[in-house]
């Protein structure tokens, strides 16, 4: 565009009025609408991107880190873990909300169609992956959880309560009469002026991930989204709202030189794990927390770096899950990636490296101020999701408290007086100045210039002199982003995000150095203050915005636990006001001995070059526009019934994916009868929507027809998906499922033992355990024996009697792990005994962990002497069955030997057994 948009003038506003605004539609902002809707409020749901695929959720998510579900875990445990991953800097209120309301959400998430992993039962496959409790539940299947969310938000009775507005990106809230009456923003298409009217406010925009600049110099290639560029933070701070916990970082692991994590907490249940160079495990904190990312920058920048994601020696079956996961809801781009460097988790274990700083309150405990209400200290204006400062509270809680905030704001009605003309104007001028100076400093510039300071001077390892000298840079930043251009809406609103990004650089600096300690491993390490100090420094630090206009700090004491947690004995009382704080004298270096000279001009940035990609036009026909545009009408099975029988495949995949959005009643025989198309693409369209929708789908007699009549499809992913389904639903039998044990391919009778295994039917599983010739199959068979119903023990155990004796070693060391579950009788733990002397090591960490079922006269000496194998996992696996021995003298003893060991793992655990 080589004319500069037009500047609107404030009288050309367009005016929303609504009960309550939610800013941001990714997680939390989604569940606070939706809540907030129930409670009959009429809701305006504003997002800069569009609701269907924004947020941190946008491509889904690959599981659960803090699922507290009855049975596998207990609230009270989760808030001391994270109490401890947090140094006890934690308003345990709020952290207890998500380990309370946790469970209700998943169910929640689970009714809207949301899939979590689970056994052939039913129950949640809950895993443990910290060494503290078990808290992680897979989604396999993730990847839809937006397209779910936005399914429930144009449901007929949510439409009628809820407005979204995408691409509206707000700047500023609107105060008045100390609370929240609104918001004033842009449209990022157009670029027209919008006023809201609102009785409450809720911000759920996510983290600030675009605060540190990545080692790779792309300005979005960032850990968190990009598109997260601290704006609630900056809207917050400006509305006067208290932050707290800023200096607080987050850190996170990740591929070396590539922007995601490297999901070392997906790959730990297919037996993946961070190693060093040597394959050492080495990190000794139990949870993820600042100190654990202080071991892991320690081991990288020490002799025994390069570290690892180490995959390379796990079976076939575990990569090929690992890549489906990693490759597709995790990043979609990580497969191409490795591809082009002609790597392979098969051969390769993956480099791993540290991310740049961001704030977050989900992965750390940076963010606005929240009472366990969701509440922020400015009445009626609320903060969730990673916004907020609830510390390792992830989507769950992103859920739980958006949930809260939607609840709580739902009372307040529209407000009905004059907006703030000084605070429109303002915020007029931060959004179109730049249109005033088109052929100023280009965004892209100004912000790598703030993001360099940024990582030279505020990045840890911190000290007073650098963070000092960030100030001074943030503050002539202020001429720099006054002088950006802009010619385009789109330009306009990454402008303004920069000078977000530049309020949260300038409050990460201060936060850090008004705290005067280190604290949270690597998340605070100050150098010029080296230790932890609870005497002065066991308080939240809290900033805001004085009233004139200078960022301005108090010391909260933590408040007295509901949970007592050892090491830490929060008193409470009153707050310590610290005012502003100053930065320290950095002009000179040591006292000044000559006249000054004159300052050199700083060099300019160099122009980063712009890689915009194009958006290939796919081409249309007639029928797919008309299907196309029904799908906002919410239309009945009996329009779609036409195009699902169309002759062009194209129409009939497209068909199939309106079904899937909009859910209409006989959606599940509809597509049960698509499994049987004709065109391959509309066969696995129908398979990934029934899998997609099967916690929704009603289990009727005609699903089951259809599905039961796809099983003799030739196509094997039709049956497999048939399978299950089936058993999902609840539909099938032992007889149904039996014959597909015989079927030509693998996938399909992996589905059918699962499916077998949901009915108990102990029988079939068992004769299959020995005459299917895939290894997968029997490994398949060996894990689920374990999972069969009360009264089918003596049948999985004489199935499993079979298969420690396989040729394949890894179905015996799968065998003989179901044992450490079903029970391990003395004929099969003397086997078990002798299999400790297995040339595999899968097999011996099997065998030791049937042992932790069986009589301990022979299991507690022969775990004893497993704690020497050569091998980590071995020793692991010895020590987690001694756990089940610890009554025993002599298996303390052994433990007590253990807690020296050189692998990390195994030193925990058996620190932890006693």
């Amino acid at each position: 565009m080589d004319t500069p948009l037009q500047i609107p003038t404030l009288t050309d506003a367009e005016e929303i009025s609504c009960d309550v605004l939610v800013i941001g539609g990714g997680t939390a902002g989604t569940m606070a609408a939706l809540t907030a809707a129930e409670h009959d409020a009429n809701v305006l749901l504003l997002e800069k991107a569009h609701v269907r695929h924004s947020g941190a959720l946008a491509m889904g998510m690959d599981g659960v880190n803090n699922a507290v579900i009855p049975g596998r875990a207990e609230p009270d445990d989760y808030v001391a873990e994270i109490t401890r991953a947090n140094d006890g800097i934690v308003d345990q209120s709020t952290v207890r909300q998500t380990a309370t309301r946790g469970f209700a959400m998943v169910q929640r998430l689970e009714s809207y169609g949301v899939k979590f992993e689970k056994d052939e039962h039913g129950e949640y496959a809950v895993r443990q992956v910290h060494r503290s409790g078990s808290y992680v539940l897979p989604m396999p299947e993730g990847k839809d959880v937006k397209k779910v969310l936005y399914r429930q938000l144009r449901r007929r009775e949510m439409r009628e309560r809820i407005r979204i507005e995408n691409r509206v990106m707000p700047v500023r809230v609107l105060t008045a009469e100390g609370r929240p009456v609104g918001a004033v923003g842009f449209h990022t298409r157009t670029g027209a002026f919008v006023t809201i009217r609102a009785g409450a406010v809720i911000l759920a925009t996510g983290a600030c991930g675009r605060l540190g600049l990545p080692a790779s110099g792309y300005l979005y290639g960032t850990y968190e989204n990009p598109t997260n560029a601290g704006d609630g933070y900056a809207m917050a701070y400006h509305a006067g709202a208290e932050l707290t916990g800023i200096e607080c970082f987050q850190i996170n692991p990740l591929i070396k030189d590539y922007n995601g994590p490297a999901c070392a907490y997906v790959a730990n249940p297919f037996g993946g794990y961070q190693v060093n160079r040597h394959g050492e495990r080495f990190v000794d904190s139990d949870y993820w927390s600042g100190q654990m990312m202080a071991e892991f920058a320690a081991e990288v920048a020490s002799d025994r770096g390069p570290v690892y994601l180490k995959l390379s020696h796990l079976p076939e079956e575990s990569v090929s899950a690992l890549e489906s996961i990693l490759h597709s809801t995790e990043r979609p781009t990580r497969g191409t990636f490795h591809a082009g460097r002609g790597h392979d988790y098969r051969t390769h274990d993956v480099e791993m490296h540290i991310s740049e700083i961001g704030l977050c309150g989900g992965h750390s405990a940076s963010g606005v101020r929240v009472d366990d209400h969701a509440r922020t200290t400015v009445p009626r204006l609320y903060a969730a999701g990673d916004l907020a400062c609830v510390p390792h509270n992830y989507m769950i809680g992103a859920f739980v408290f958006g949930d809260l905030a939607g609840a709580d704001a739902s009372q307040y009605p529209p407000y009905e007086g004059e907006l703030p003309a000084d605070q429109l104007r303002e915020a007029h001028e931060l959004i179109y100045r730049p249109l005033r100076n088109p052929d100023g400093p280009p965004q892209p510039q100004v912000e790598y210039k703030l993001r360099r300071f940024v990582n030279d001077y505020v990045a840890p390892p911190k000290s007073g002199a650098r963070l000092s000298l960030a100030l001074e840079a943030f503050e002539r930043m202020h001429d720099d982003i006054a002088e950006m251009g802009a010619r385009t809406p789109h330009e306009l609103m990454r402008c303004a995000e920069v000078t977000f990004i530049r309020d949260c650089a300038e409050m990460a600096a201060r936060a850090s150095l008004a705290r005067t300690e280190s604290r949270w491993g690597l998340y605070h390490d100050r150098l010029d203050h080296p230790q932890r100090d609870d005497a002065s420094w066991f308080h939240h630090l809290d900033l805001y915005k004085s009233r004139s206009g200078a960022m301005e700090f108090t010391a909260r004491p933590v408040a007295p636990y509901l949970v007592p947690v050892d090491g830490f004995a929060p008193a409470g009382g009153p707050s310590r006001h610290l005012g502003e704080v100053r930065p320290e004298q950095v002009a000179t270096a040591g006292a000044r001995e000559a006249a000054p000279v004159a300052l050199e001009q700083e060099p300019a940035v160099a122009d980063t070059a712009a890689h915009p990609g194009a958006a290939a036009d796919e081409r249309t026909t007639p029928r797919l526009l008309d299907l196309l545009s029904l799908a906002e009408d919410e239309p009945d099975l009996s329009v779609l019934a036409a195009y699902l029988t169309d002759p062009e495949p194209g129409v009939r995949r497209t068909a199939v994916s309106v079904l899937t959005e909009t859910v209409p009643p006989g959606t599940g025989p509809a597509l049960a009868a698509a499994l049987t198309d004709s065109d391959a693409g509309v066969r696995a369209a129908a398979a990934a929507s029934l899998r997609e929708l099967v916690e929704t789908l009603p289990p009727e007699p005609a699903l089951r027809d259809g599905l039961a009549t796809a099983l003799s499809v030739a196509d094997p992913a039709v049956r497999a998906a048939a399978l299950d389904v089936l058993r999902a639903l609840r539909l099938g039998d032992a007889e149904l499922f039996a014959d597909s044990l015989s079927d030509s391919d693998i996938a399909v009778r992996i589905a059918a033992v699962r499916a077998l295994v949901s009915v108990d039917a102990a029988a079939e599983v068992a004769r299959a355990a020995t005459v299917d010739p895939s290894r997968e199959v029997r490994v398949t068979i060996a894990k689920t024996l374990a999972t069969l119903g009360t009264g089918s023990d003596t049948a999985a155990r004489s199935a499993l009697a079979a298969l420690v004796d396989d040729s394949d070693a890894l179905v015996r060391g799968a065998a003989y792990e179901a044992l450490g579950t079903t029970g391990c009788p003395a004929a099969l733990a003397t086997r078990a005994e002798a299999a400790l002397s297995d040339l595999a090591w899968q097999v011996r960490a099997g065998a030791a962990t049937a042992l932790s079922a069986a009589d301990s006269d022979l299991a507690v000496p022969a775990l004893a002497k497993a704690l020497t194998d050569l091998n980590a996992d071995v020793r692991k696996a010895a020590v987690l069955a001694l756990t089940r021995h610890r009554a025993v003298e002599d298996a303390r003893t052994a433990l007590a030997t253990a807690t020296t060991d050189s692998d990390a793992d195994v030193r925990a655990y058996a620190t932890r057994a006693l």
